[in-house]
This record gives C-alpha cells, sequence and structure tokens, in this order.
C-alpha cells in the first residue's frame, strides 16, 4: 500500500488526526469542506487550534495558509463557531469554573514512611535474620538461639 501524497500545510500531527477521522486524501478533505474536516477532528477528542482550519483550507486552494485572505478567515471562523455551537455538551464533565486552591497545614513527621523510600522498615526484608522486632521466632517465647543451643 502506497502512502498517499502529502497535502501541502498539513504536518504530521494535522495528518494524523485527519487520518484517525477518516480522512486520507485530498479528495476526502475536498468532498466534506474545510469546515466539516475541521469539525471532525474536532469532535474526535482532539483540540484543533484555528490554524488547522486555516491549513485546511490552503491545502485545499493548493495556497501557503497565510495567504487566505482576512475575510476569507473570518468566514471559516464564523462557520466553525456555529459548528461548535451545534456540537452537545461533554459527558461527565462538570461546567468549566474557577478553580480555586486551598493550602492546608502539613505537620512534619519524620517517623513514618514516604511513597519515596524515606521512612525506614526492617519488616519489609525477605530473609529471615532473626532480628525482626515484630515478636519471637517460635512458639515458647524464646528466640531461635535458646539454652539448648548454647549447650552443645
Amino acid at each position: 500500500m502506497t502512502a498517499a501524497p502529502k497535502m501541502r500545510n498539513i504536518g504530521p500531527k494535522s495528518a494524523a488526526w485527519l487520518r484517525q477521522v477518516g480522512l486520507r486524501t485530498h479528495e476526502d478533505i475536498a468532498a466534506i469542506g474545510t469546515v466539516e474536516a475541521f469539525m471532525r477532528v474536532k469532535r474526535a477528542g482532539f483540540k484543533p487550534t484555528l490554524n488547522l482550519l486555516y491549513a485546511i483550507e490552503g491545502a485545499l486552494l493548493d495556497c501557503h495558509w497565510q495567504e487566505i485572505s482576512e475575510e476569507r478567515r473570518q468566514e471559516l471562523i464564523l462557520a466553525a463557531e456555529a459548528a461548535t455551537a451545534l456540537l452537545p455538551a461533554p459527558r461527565n464533565k462538570p461546567a468549566a469554573a474557577p478553580v480555586h486552591t486551598t493550602m492546608h497545614a502539613q505537620e512534619e513527621r519524620f517517623d513514618e514512611p514516604t511513597a519515596f523510600g524515606g521512612g525506614r522498615d526492617d519488616d519489609d526484608n525477605d530473609r529471615d535474620d532473626g532480628n525482626d522486632r515484630d515478636g519471637p521466632s517460635d512458639d515458647d517465647g524464646h528466640d531461635s538461639h535458646d539454652a539448648d543451643d548454647r549447650n552443645d
């Protein structure tokens, strides 16, 4: 399979977005138009800027995106804004609101371990060296080195 020829003004990221929404060739984009191509990318969840809108238009007209007249840019912006207004509200996302950060005073504690291994925990050793501090190592309440072991 041969790759589609590179479209003018369309960089790798924009090309990937367009491919992911099913627009692989110049003809695919020409069939639906600049604004609809832009809206498909937007509806897919990507965050395109107006530069993509201008780039798509420039690709269709075979000119650099900066050569698009200011009048045409305004037409594209108005059409894109009208199409964006028709999009459904995002699901499971609260409406955007100002963010307020509250800082709580935190007590410094050096004896507790942290997520970065700042504390000490002797019980995590995989080997048993008889020096565990969590209790005796056998059932009669004595360490494994009884008096019986010393009388050999």
